[in-house]
């Protein structure tokens, strides 16, 4: 992979730069002291037949901390976590858990009671058919737990997971988020040093995201528990007190999150711009790490200051008119991007010229307001009215309304078992309505079954394709069943080959390709007809950060620039920004419906701004935070985050508060909110007010 950069701790107090390996390598260790660590992994190496899964890895993870391992599909986390756990063998290298080399299947048993493992997939350490209490009792029985310890520490962990009140439900009919928690308490159950959690929020809402990670930070502070946690989620970097980034199997950069971000100098600069579309294609010839986020475009410029980023940006698309120019520092996902761009570890971006997408939809290329996605009168693609369903006694969806215009990117948000996929497949004609009407591409849902499905796209929230199909026979199948002749088969067949950037691929079988490559395939089928609406069921689920950017500047092109009306369900709360449009789902119904701004503004209006704390002791801080009753409180790695109404105020408590208790306060600062801020918030109160009706 060539050089890897990085950024590491040793038990000596010094900072000291080195080269590691080849003296001509420009691989940079930073080194600060740290207690002995708990896992010590050198040179390690693990192959299945000719695949290479991990290539000569080195970290070290120490007592009491959040380890964390991030990237894509296939980048070995999984491989690399199993082996700490005891549970797989591997080819080289040295591997030492708790001070025990362990090399063979006699040492990993030495091992073994001192971890919890909790594997990749919703609830895949659990059994189906079990309630919740017979999972945790069959757990602790197997780990040799007394049985008043047993009762004793199920009533706890079920309490701190929210749980207790399910004990009779079967583990198969829990949300994602609930068998999530429900899995970690099986693997906390004996109470373990280590805990070993192999991608634990991949497809789980962002309540349920956020209170994994709240137990997580309780368990630290009261259990001096250590944990080793994977994730394709680049956000989550900042939960983390040290992490490292994978891709192939290699060590890209590691140490604080703060520290790996430091490594790519350069800016991010935000600015709106009229066209969008065009605007956005003139800076992508210069910034190749550009993408459109809502009504804004964020560019990362290279090796500048904030000066440098803005004239930089602000010059290449002057005839635009730029306006409300922000610039602030990269996010992980930036600097993780960035690595793989300048090292030429990232496939060639797929190309498509703003006209040649215009034109293969029918949208007239004079038209230049249509093409820039700015038509003055948009017509209705979607409307739903009322929408009812009912399964038995349940109800998925209570009198759903929302409506969506033509060119419209619209994102439906909700949790697990919200009743957005059950919107998606009442409005496309797949299930009836209880009650309530419906009009897509302007049909009638009750009345024009086959007229709608002639007029949308639909990718379903799992994989849409045949594994076993060649790409090419994949889009031909999809072709045929829409009624395409075949020249327009061929025309549509060249046409999405070069939109999912799928050239020299056309024949392997599509099980075989990336997550990120599949998904741009799926879409590319659905759109093979050429569709005025398209339906996207979680499109991004579990695809690595490159590849999801990918799929969001096809959707942007396809808004923008073919004036399709997306319809998209996604749990990564960051893409919820790309919308133009969002409506929130709780318990079947709709509670918000507005632009991801003016959802942010109310927030920021109801609960105030969102205040940054870092100290020199944040479990402690955050205990004594949490005892004075400040909004929102949670931890994310080092740093404490809380709502404060008057942020001066609130910076003054904060400060008398921890000093007050003997803590240092290094810096308060505004941060601004996020989308999983407006969720969470709005979720959890909506949770608050049902609780109080009961």
């Amino acid at each position: 992979m060539g050089e890897t950069a990085m950024v590491d701790r040793s038990r000596r107090g010094t900072r000291q730069g080195y080269h590691h390996g080849d003296p001509s390598s420009d691989t940079t260790v930073v080194t600060t002291s740290a207690s002995e660590p708990i896992v010590r992994v050198s040179a390690f190496r693990k192959t299945y037949g000719r695949t290479v899964a991990v290539d000569g890895i080195d970290l070290e993870i120490n007592r009491g901390e959040i380890f964390g391992l991030i990237g894509p599909d296939g980048a070995g986390k999984s491989s690399l976590m199993k082996a700490v756990a005891g549970v797989l063998t591997y080819d080289s290298g040295r591997l030492d858990v708790f001070g025990t080399r362990v090399d063979s299947e006699q040492s990993a048993e030495t091992i073994k009671d001192r971890i919890g493992l909790m594997p990749q997939g919703l609830g895949l350490n659990l059994y189906a058919d079990l309630s919740v209490e017979e999972n945790v009792d069959f757990f602790g029985q197997i780990r040799l737990v007394p049985n008043d310890v047993l009762q004793q520490r199920k009533k706890r962990l079920l309490e701190m997971t929210r749980l207790e009140k399910f004990r009779d439900r079967a583990m198969k009919n829990l949300s994602g988020g609930m068998k999530q928690k429900l899995g970690l308490v099986c693997c906390l159950i004996h109470h373990p040093q280590m805990v070993v959690l192999d991608e634990p929020t991949t497809g789980v809402d962002p309540v349920s995201r956020r209170d994994f990670w709240s137990i997580l930070a309780q368990l630290l502070r009261e259990e001096q528990i250590t944990a080793l946690v994977s994730t394709a989620y680049m956000d989550e970097a900042t939960r983390f007190h040290h992490a490292a980034l994978l891709f192939e199997g290699k060590v890209l950069a590691r140490g604080e999150p703060d520290e790996i971000a430091a490594l790519v100098p350069g800016r991010i600069v935000q600015a709106k711009a009229e066209p969008q579309a065009e605007a956005f294609a003139r800076l992508k010839e210069s910034f190749p790490q550009s993408e459109a986020v809502g009504p804004w475009l964020r560019v990362f410029v290279d090796d500048a200051d904030d000066e440098q980023a803005t004239t930089a940006v602000s010059s290449r698309i002057e005839k635009f008119k730029p306006q409300e120019m922000h610039v602030a520092q990269p996010d992980l996902e930036d600097v993780f991007i960035a690595l793989l761009r300048r090292r030429g570890l990232t496939d060639e971006e797929p190309k498509q010229d703003v006209v040649e997408v215009a034109k293969t939809f029918g949208v007239p290329t004079g038209d230049s307001k249509r093409l820039a996605g700015i038509a003055t009168e948009k017509p209705l693609a979607i409307e739903a009215h009322d929408l009812v369903r009912t399964f038995g006694d349940f109800k998925a969806v209570d009198r759903v309304n929302f409506r969506v215009q033509q060119g419209e990117i619209f994102g439906l948000l909700g949790a697990n078992g919200a009743g957005k996929t059950t919107v998606i497949k009442m409005l496309t004609g797949l299930l009836p309505p209880t009650a309530g009407t419906g009009r897509v591409a302007a049909a009638d849902m009750h009345r024009a079954g086959q007229a709608i499905k002639e007029r949308i796209g639909y990718m379903s929230q799992a994989f849409s394709l045949y594994q076993d199909l060649t790409v090419v026979e994949n889009i031909h199948l999809y072709a045929g069943i829409y009624g395409l002749s075949r020249r327009m088969a061929r025309e549509r067949t060249d046409w999405i080959i070069e939109m999912a950037g799928l050239a020299g691929r056309e024949y392997e079988l599509s099980g075989s390709l990336p997550m990120g490559v599949r998904q741009r395939l799926a879409i590319g089928c659905a759109l093979v007809h050429r569709p005025q609406v398209l339906f996207l069921d979680e499109p991004t689920s579990g695809v690595d950060p490159i590849g999801r950017r990918r799929l969001w500047d096809i959707i942007f092109d396809l808004s923008r620039n073919a004036d399709v009306a997306i319809l998209v369900t996604t749990h990564y709360m960051s893409e919820a920004e790309h919308c133009d449009h969002i409506a929130m789902m709780y318990a079947g119904r709709v509670f918000a419906d507005a632009s991801p701004s003016e959802l942010k503004a109310d927030l920021r209006k109801e609960s105030g701004q969102l205040l940054e704390v870092t100290t020199d002791n944040p479990l402690a801080a955050l205990d004594v935070m949490e005892s004075c009753g400040f909004a929102g409180v949670s931890l994310f790695g080092k740093r404490i985050h809380l709502l404060a109404p008057d942020p001066i105020e609130a910076e003054q408590r904060v400060r008398n508060a921890l000093t007050d208790d003997g803590i240092h306060v290094l810096s308060v600062s505004e941060q601004p909110l996020t989308m999983e801020d407006v969720f969470v918030n709005r979720v959890l109160a909506l949770e608050k007010a049902d609780e109080a009706k009961q």
